[in-house]
């Protein structure tokens, strides 16, 4: 069956952006600390540096979906303020898109796939898309959240998630199940030694390294799709 891969990359809001009622909200953990107290000031700035983990503070800043039986793969991505004709390196394109567009094309692109392989995307990828789609009044074309156990998912998108396959839904008493320590552990190339990290993505974004972000989003793309190939092969029944 048609398989893709997608992956996506998130950053937060300027928590200045938010009204007030807002912002009081997001703080309210800090309602009992001291405002001038040096905890007061590291908390706070881990809850703004936090604003990329939530549809409701942040926004989708790549997109990138891989082919695994054409083995081809495109990377949307914001460039605010830039302007950039399509780039191709080896068998991954990057496109230059504003979210409304990224998703749009990432729910037309979908419809001619019957599966779909993630690490950890239903329970962070899926629910971004569907939810920043539903805030750009944009329908989705594919339910990617339906039955969390593979024999529960009868309609037109099965969803791969290799984290839940991996762990076998949190059973294996693993004490890292991360992408990277997988990726290690098969001697599969690890995105997480470019100098973009997951965690650091809203800064590096507010850097304006845009390129640098929708390259480490396709080398995300490519070690899931290797992942997914060894679990397909050995651990697939």
């Amino acid at each position: 069956m048609p398989t893709l891969v997608f992956d996506i990359e998130t950053a937060g809001k300027s928590f200045d952006s938010f009204d007030d009622v807002t912002q009081v909200e997001l703080m309210k953990k800090l309602n009992d600390l001291d405002p001038a107290s040096d905890e007061f000031a590291v908390k706070s700035q881990e809850i703004k540096n936090g604003l990329g983990l939530s549809p409701l503070t942040g926004e989708i800043i790549a997109i990138g979906i891989y082919d695994i039986d054409r083995e081809q793969g495109i990377v949307f991505y914001q460039s605010p303020n830039e302007s950039h004709e399509i780039i191709t390196e080896g068998n991954i394109s990057y496109l230059q898109k504003t979210e409304d567009e990224m998703l749009k094309l990432f729910w037309e692109k979908v419809k001619n796939y019957d599966e779909f392989v993630t690490f950890y995307g239903r329970g962070f990828d899926a629910p971004w898309l569907l939810i920043r789609s539903a805030i750009h009044n944009i329908l989705p074309s594919k339910d990617l959240m339906s039955g969390r156990y593979l024999y529960q998912q009868k309609g037109p998108a099965r969803h791969v998630d290799l984290a839940d396959q991996l762990s076998y839904y949190g059973s294996a008493n693993l004490p890292s199940r991360s992408l990277h320590m997988y990726c290690q552990a098969f001697g599969i190339d690890t995105p997480k030694n470019s100098s973009v990290s997951g965690a650091g993505v809203t800064a590096a974004y507010n850097e304006g390294k845009y390129l640098e972000i929708a390259r480490y989003n396709a080398a995300d793309i490519i070690a899931t799709r290797k992942l997914f190939e060894y679990w397909n092969q050995y651990l697939r029944f």
